[in-house]
């Protein structure tokens, strides 16, 4: 696809001018002419899968990718870098996110949400406007923190990290969209990134050291990181576990809050699904403060909601790879060194696998819909050995966060319509969400 044909759709709307690409290609592999680089968009669902699970070994992250390379300043070298590095720190928090381990802690979780929550009375009480993704950042934060650092995180410090990914995550924009540019080059941002990651490491590396120098029984993330070993039998050194701490909070965090930062334009825009959630919520949870594992499981809607959010909103929008040996996908050549790049966002969207596909559709997910044409065809975790550990996690904190808080209050906006799309590390509303709260049930005792 030469620059000139795509030029002036991606100015006006990059993903949209994808995903029409893409449309127009079945069954095709795009090549796109950014002029330095011209990397391959593989969007069929059956190449995805021969590039994240088939033939995943020909297809790394690769330290100088368009997208890994700028993250890799802040999660180092762990479960966000490739080869053994990524392999040792995948075993090591494998078991942390497992189905059962995960449900092991629903009602801690749950009780954390619910008092970062509790927090919204003040403001829905006075009218005061929100932002809406800040907060969610918050309530996440809180959420996460109490199981995975068994509450030795502050709460200060939580904000302070999630005031620093926010930055992060904005400052890694150009770098992003400049791959071709070599680190040492200043860019826009550098600076602040610079900044935000300091922030995060004057938090974490103290945490680190006070476990490492005092060394806990516990089975929270921390004390498992720093109490694991080296195939030699050497304790982990200090930046391995900051890198595999900070790593995995920041994605856990950061995937949830991107994708439910654009619920509340969604529900706005929708009204009866809106109805139709807080009929759910009304009759599940009521006016209950804390939320039990079981009125989750009840919330079938509610994840349905969830679901489609990650459909039409996938926070990892993009998947960059770097083929280390020649291959052929879909009858296209590729060459070894060439960058292909998969998107959730682009593949979720195209019309020959989806009805209506820029329709926001819960019942799409629903359990008595039949399963997809193809595995593929819905991948917002990514597939493969690289597929998100925090899958399970988020299919339960996520409706956990939008259940706790849409059963206490609704809201209104203060800037009705969808906020553009900001294409970042991950996939965030272009604008604010502001928010005002009006509650729903008087206070009462969890």
């Amino acid at each position: 696809m030469p620059l000139w044909r795509m030029l002036p759709g991606l100015l006006r709307d990059p993903l949209g001018q994808l995903v029409a690409m893409a449309d127009a290609a079945p069954g095709e592999v795009l090549r796109l002419n950014l002029g330095t680089i011209r990397p391959y968009l593989v969007t069929e669902p059956a190449h995805v899968q021969h590039v994240l699970r088939d033939n995943a070994a020909n297809y790394t992250r690769g330290g100088q990718s368009m997208l890994w390379r700028p993250v890799r300043r802040l999660t180092g070298d762990g479960i966000m870098s490739d080869g053994p590095e990524w392999q040792a720190s995948r075993g090591r928090m494998q078991p942390h996110f497992t189905a059962k381990r995960i449900d092991s802690l629903v009602d801690s979780m749950s009780r954390s949400v619910s008092d970062a929550v509790d927090e919204f009375d003040e403001p829905a009480r006075t009218g005061r406007w929100l932002d809406a993704g800040a907060e969610l950042g918050r309530v996440i934060c809180r959420g996460f923190s109490s199981v995975f650092f068994a509450d030795r995180l502050s709460l200060a410090d939580q904000l302070r990290i999630a005031a620093a990914q926010d930055t992060i995550v904005t400052a890694l924009r150009l770098r992003l969209l400049l791959p071709f540019v070599p680190d040492a080059v200043p860019v826009p941002g550098d600076r602040a990134l610079r900044r935000a990651i300091g922030v995060v490491d004057d938090i974490m590396l103290p945490l680190v050291r006070a476990e490492r120098a005092r060394p806990r029984d516990g089975d929270d993330l921390l004390a498992a990181l720093v109490n694991a070993r080296e195939d030699d039998g050497r304790p982990l050194g200090e930046q391995r576990v900051r890198d595999d701490v900070v790593s995995m909070f920041a994605t856990a965090t950061e995937t949830s809050y991107a994708v439910l930062t654009w619920l509340w334009p969604i529900l706005d825009a929708n009204p009866e699904v809106a109805g139709r959630l807080y009929a759910e919520l009304d009759e599940v949870v009521g006016a209950d403060r804390v939320i039990s594992r079981e009125q989750l499981l009840a919330l079938t809607y509610t994840r349905s909601v969830v679901d489609e959010l990650l459909r039409m909103y996938p926070a990892g929008w993009l998947v960059p790879r770097t083929a280390v040996a020649d291959d052929v996908i879909g009858g296209a050549r590729i060459k070894a060194g060439s960058i292909v790049a998969v998107s959730s966002y682009v593949t979720q969207r195209l019309a020959r696998y989806w009805d209506r596909p820029d329709t926001f559709d819960p019942d799409r997910f629903g359990p008595d819909r039949p399963r997809r044409s193809h595995r593929y065809a819905y991948f917002p975790f990514g597939g493969g050995p690289h597929q998100c550990l925090g899958m399970y996690l988020f299919g339960l904190e996520a409706p956990l966060v939008v259940a706790t808080i849409l059963s206490r209050y609704r809201f209104r906006l203060r800037e009705a319509g969808m906020p553009p799309k900001q294409l970042a590390a991950t996939l965030r509303p272009g604008r604010p969400v502001a928010v005002a709260l009006t509650p729903v049930h008087e206070r009462r005792p969890a």
